[in-house]
């Protein structure tokens, strides 16, 4: 799995679980500030990404993501290696 499946997953969360529109959700965007997202948001998101690529990631490390790009390397981090999408 690449950083760019990871990018993909998150994106296809955000517009599934928080209904946000596909353009809104680009690397550089602040989760909160430009996606209005809350920690409860935050912590929805971790739980169906957990679920979308088999990993497990703390509520402490998802509430310091700032970006979708911090989010992408974080969760990259924790894919283990050679997994397949």
């Amino acid at each position: 799995m690449s950083e760019t499946d990871v990018y993909d997953a998150i994106k296809q969360v955000l517009v599934d679980e928080l209904k946000l529109s596909p353009e809104v959700v680009k690397p550089e965007a602040d989760l909160r500030r430009d996606l209005g997202l809350d920690s409860l948001d935050v912590a929805t998101v971790a739980m169906a990404l957990e679920e979308k690529l088999g990993i497990e990631v703390t509520d402490e490390a998802m509430q310091n993501v700032e970006t979708v790009q911090d989010a992408v390397t974080l969760l990259f981090q924790h894919v283990p290696a050679g997994e397949s999408s």
